[in-house]
């Protein structure tokens, strides 16, 4: 963990848990914060986490990335297990709450400031404290839209109404799944209603981008997937950088749709997009 005095400014600050996954090979570095701070490193950006872990989370893949972290006895631990319904996935352990007190004054204006909750670990004052002054704030918020049982099996529900619709109303960008709000198409207009710009991630579909009260599908290209772990997180990642760079929405979600898509056909963070992929992506807007 990094001492306040000894921080340097950032240009993307992600807020959240890094996550255990429990996989047949092990347990793996894995959660938002971390998919999404690998690739806005290898998009160029100055990178920043605060996030709370135990020391049996194995940060050796994050180690040139500045860290807060909040002291924990437990990492955020799950395991994901795949059925025929879909995934079923179990909360084994949680870390510690994440407060607007632990982030640090110089990171507070970052240029993007990413509120990814996975385990309703984050204050909803972060966003609503007025004390955070990102020239972009995003949100993925699957966090604050989980619950589980006392066996930790996890389920989506409802996210409070007012809560939502104000940090909604803050967001300059939201990326959910459809596993996030249920497969609840309703509930996305809704959300869209408030929201600058919210995309709504597809697996294989793609994404579905509202913004200025239209929408578009954005189709991946064909790739053979061999772990789809974390896409929705570099999805995420891409969007909000590129959505700062141009202020092209539609370009956004066509960039994040098409490096997101590369990611499935490696394993864990063996996914976080490569320099040859990045360039690509980008060559298609420019030709």
């Amino acid at each position: 963990m990094l001492e306040p005095a000894s921080l340097e400014p950032v240009d993307y600050l992600v807020i959240g848990h890094i996550a255990l996954d429990v996989s047949p090979t092990g347990r793996q570095l894995g959660g938002t914060v971390s998919y999404s701070a690998l690739t806005a490193r290898a998009l160029g950006l100055r990178v920043g986490i605060v996030t709370s872990a135990g020391e049996d989370a194995p940060l050796q893949a994050l180690e040139d990335i500045q860290i807060v972290n909040v002291p924990s006895e437990h990492s955020a631990t799950f395991e994901n297990i795949k059925t025929e319904s879909g995934r079923a996935q179990i909360l084994h352990h949680q870390a510690a709450p994440i407060l607007l007190d632990h982030i640090p004054q110089v990171w507070r204006s970052t240029s993007i400031i990413h509120l990814a909750p996975i385990a309703r670990e984050l204050d909803v004052t972060l966003a609503l404290s007025g004390k955070l002054s990102a020239s972009l704030l995003g949100v993925t918020p699957q966090g604050w839209m989980r619950k589980w049982d006392e066996n930790g099996r996890v389920t989506a529900c409802a996210w409070d109404a007012y809560t939502s619709e104000q940090i909604l109303r803050q967001a300059g960008g939201v990326v959910m799944s459809v596993e996030d709000i249920n497969r609840d198409l309703e509930l996305v207009e809704l959300m869209a209603h408030y929201t600058r710009v919210l995309c709504l991630t597809e697996g294989e579909l793609g994404a579905v981008l509202h913004w200025n009260g239209d929408r578009r599908r954005f189709r991946p290209p064909l790739m053979e997937e061999v772990d789809a772990t974390g896409a929705g997180d570099i999805f995420a990642a891409a969007l909000f950088v590129r959505l700062l760079a141009t202020h092209d929405p539609w370009e956004a979600a066509r960039f994040a749709t098409n490096l997101a898509a590369h990611s499935v056909t490696r394993s864990g963070l063996d996914g976080i997009p490569t320099q040859q992929e990045i360039e690509s992506c980008l060559m298609e807007v420019l030709s």
